[in-house]
């Protein structure tokens, strides 16, 4: 039985546990990042100061966002969903084009640490593998690469440096979610890292790796504890192989599992735990769902936390600091819209069809 997940204040940030690669091969961008040319016959979707964002680029998005959807959406669901890709596109387009003003494009130094970063979790092999699925060159990577980290430039200089968190705002978060910090029972911080001998599963951790029947398994998860006896890392192992599509990219974190919860799962899960120390390892475990492998990353007892503790101070800056970021990123973008000349050709067309109805 696979764990269930639980989420809480005491572990909100903004740390962003999903590897570049992800991203990278999510967004799928083929487009350069200063001059697009307009190849004969291409359809503009939308054009930012004159620069075009394509039909091509908009379809890539759209067809990754959908690709694993069991029903594909259809008429005014699709348009909608376009719609709101091309959005995003524009807003990164703005924001790119700020970042190149102000001379915070990303050097050459900067993309080859990210990129560099991003390959490593990756054999020479597997990694062009993964350009061949996604038809993607390195050059192209590259260039998405310096796009992302020139925005990133931009929106630390604009807006993250202006944002500052008081003691009496951490205080005043405190006194008025006060129940919030009030753990009931005893509860275990845990990761896993799950191998499910199942053709049909899903499969969304780095390598595309997945056991297809039980030798397949049982051969991959002895090699996982084997590589994890010899000091390898849990999470980038999770990551990198774990068949839980809910949690192999986040390290195979689950988050915080009360005492109680353990009562519904496995036997032989439950009784691991509770005999586990935080930061420990688990031996393999066989359960109805596959195989496990658990690491208890921390366990709290029950009871009121209170605002001297720094994890719950931690915790509240991380909030509010995500929220004044939200904010004042929503407001630096609507200044730069203004000041920008954006024409969506796509809403345009839209609205012309429907006028001819």
């Amino acid at each position: 039985m696979r764990l269930p997940m639980r989420t809480s204040v005491l572990t909100a940030s903004l740390r962003s546990s999903i590897p570049l690669l992800l991203v990278l091969l999510a967004v799928l961008l083929v487009s350069s990042a200063c001059n697009r040319s307009r190849p004969a016959g291409a359809e503009v979707m939308a054009e930012v100061n004159g620069r075009a964002i394509m039909a091509k680029e908009l379809e890539q998005f759209y067809q990754n966002q959908v690709q694993e959807e069991p029903k594909k959406p259809a008429g005014e669901q699709e348009m909608m969903l376009r719609l709101n890709i091309l959005q995003g596109l524009v807003e990164r387009e703005i924001m790119l084009q700020q970042a190149e003003k102000q001379g915070l494009t990303a050097t050459d130094a900067e993309v080859i640490n990210k990129f560099t970063a991003m390959k490593s979790p990756y054999t020479e092999e597997e990694f062009q593998k993964k350009l061949q699925q996604t038809g993607l060159t390195v050059e192209q990577i590259k260039d998405q690469i310096r796009r992302e980290e020139s925005v990133t430039k931009l929106t630390n200089k604009e807006v993250s440096s202006k944002i500052s968190i008081t003691d009496g705002e951490i205080k005043q978060f405190y006194d008025d979610n006060r129940a919030s910090f009030n753990v009931p029972e005893t509860r275990f911080q845990l990761a896993q890292i799950l191998v499910n001998p199942d053709p049909n599963g899903q499969v969304r951790n780095l390598k595309g790796d997945k056991a297809r029947n039980e030798v397949e398994a049982k051969n991959k998860i002895e090699m996982l504890a084997g590589r994890l006896k010899n000091g390898e890392d849990f999470a980038q192992l999770a990551q990198s192989y774990s068949e839980d599509p809910a949690t192999a990219q986040n390290g195979g974190e689950l988050g915080y599992i009360p005492i109680s919860s353990l009562d519904k799962s496995d036997p032989q899960l439950k009784t691991t735990v509770l005999e586990m120390l935080p930061g420990q390892v688990s031996k393999v475990i066989h359960s109805k769902d596959g195989y496990h492998i658990l690491r208890l990353l921390s366990k709290e007892p029950g009871g009121q936390r209170q605002l001297s503790d720094p994890a719950v101070q931690q915790s509240i800056r991380s909030t509010l600091l995500g929220r004044k970021e939200q904010l004042l990123k929503a407001a630096y973008y609507e200044e730069l819209r203004n000041q920008s000349k954006v024409v969506n050709y796509l809403s345009r067309r839209i609205l012309e069809a429907a006028g001819k109805k």
